[in-house]
């Protein structure tokens, strides 16, 4: 197979790895970002404009990070937001009734047997994860409208404490509990990843999963379980909603799905599967998110503007990922 001339000089040039290019990219583009905005405005080059990043997108790091574990094994999971939408429905409509822990226990349950539901039809039936997680979006989202068209709002004392409460750190800075719940998840995901046997087998299987049955992995269990794993970290990501808007709501989380995949593609998770790191999807968050500031900070431009922005990284990124796969098969 022909190799283009530009992908294979790059490569060629560049002194590191190429599997780590993409990350590295990310971060240079979020450093950039970074740079530029506390240069055109006063009082965006500070340590708490970072956090309020990971304050106002720890619910959907959370999410993203099962996105990533799904998209390594070649797979994709669209039900995500609507996922993120039923737990805040769940969560919103039961608290009245149940005391907080036992709802903060019984929601991402819920969200790893939808998971583990959906991960067992694509496999044993050798249904398109597409079509499955598809089925699986207009069925959750349809939940939620059967617990409540309206927005429900939640009064919990446990739940309101929670929400309002700040982890102070240095310099007069802070984070929301909601950021440890998901910089703890992002830690425990990359070791799985990682350290373990598991996270070995999510990459053979992404590699080839012909090849990994071949070498006698459990392929069946492995790409069950990533889909309950992003079950779970999108119903614990709605929890994370549930504190950070303090309601219940079935039109919450529309296409966040589309921002978790475009998390993890931003941050040089391959879409093909097999290639991929956890810290690169924290980048791509992060990259998301900095948009969104950036955009706040300017004052004059549409919120429009964030999807734009989103869809040229996007594309970017996919033809990188295309020089690099092209330079890896020569």
């Amino acid at each position: 197979m022909t190799t283009p001339v530009g992908a294979a000089s790059l490569t060629r040039r560049l002194p590191v790895p190429r599997k780590y290019i993409p990350v590295l990219v990310t971060a240079c583009l979020f450093a950039a970002m970074f740079v530029a905005g506390g240069i055109r405005y006063e009082g965006f080059a500070t340590g708490q404009i970072i956090l309020n990043v990971f304050i106002d997108n720890a619910f959907l790091l959370v999410v993203a990070v099962g996105m990533t574990f799904v998209i390594l094994t070649g797979g994709i999971d669209l039900s995500v937001g609507s996922v993120v939408a039923l737990s805040t429905m769940i969560s919103a409509s039961l608290l009245p009734a149940w005391p907080a822990p036992a709802v903060m226990v019984l929601v991402p349950a819920i969200g790893a047997l939808l998971g583990l539901a959906m991960g067992a039809i694509i496999h044993y039936f050798e249904i398109q994860p597409f079509i499955v997680t598809l089925a699986g979006m207009f069925l959750a989202r349809g939940l939620c409208y059967t617990i409540g068209t309206d927005s429900v709002s939640i009064t919990d004392p446990a739940f309101t404490a929670f929400a309002q409460t700040r982890v102070d750190l240095v310099a007069d800075m802070w984070v929301s509990p909601s950021v440890l719940i998901a910089v703890l998840v992002v830690l425990v995901a990359a070791y799985v990843l990682h350290y373990t046997p598991f996270g070995r087998r999510v990459y053979a299987v992404g590699g080839s999963e012909q090849s990994a049955l071949l070498m006698g992995l459990p392929v069946a269990r492995t790409k069950i379980a990533v889909y309950t794993i992003s079950g779970f970290c999108s119903a614990l990501g709605g929890l994370l909603l549930s504190f950070y808007m303090l309601s219940g709501y079935g039109l919450h989380a529309v296409g966040m799905e589309l921002d978790a995949i475009a998390a993890v593609v931003i941050g040089g998770t391959l879409l093909t599967g097999g290639s991929g790191y956890l810290f690169g999807t924290v980048l791509g968050v992060l990259v998301l998110g900095l948009i969104q500031t950036v955009i706040s900070f300017e004052g004059t431009l549409s919120s429009w503007w964030t999807k734009i922005f989103i869809g040229l990284l996007l594309f970017t990124f996919i033809v990188l990922q295309r020089l690099i796969a092209g330079r890896g098969k020569q």
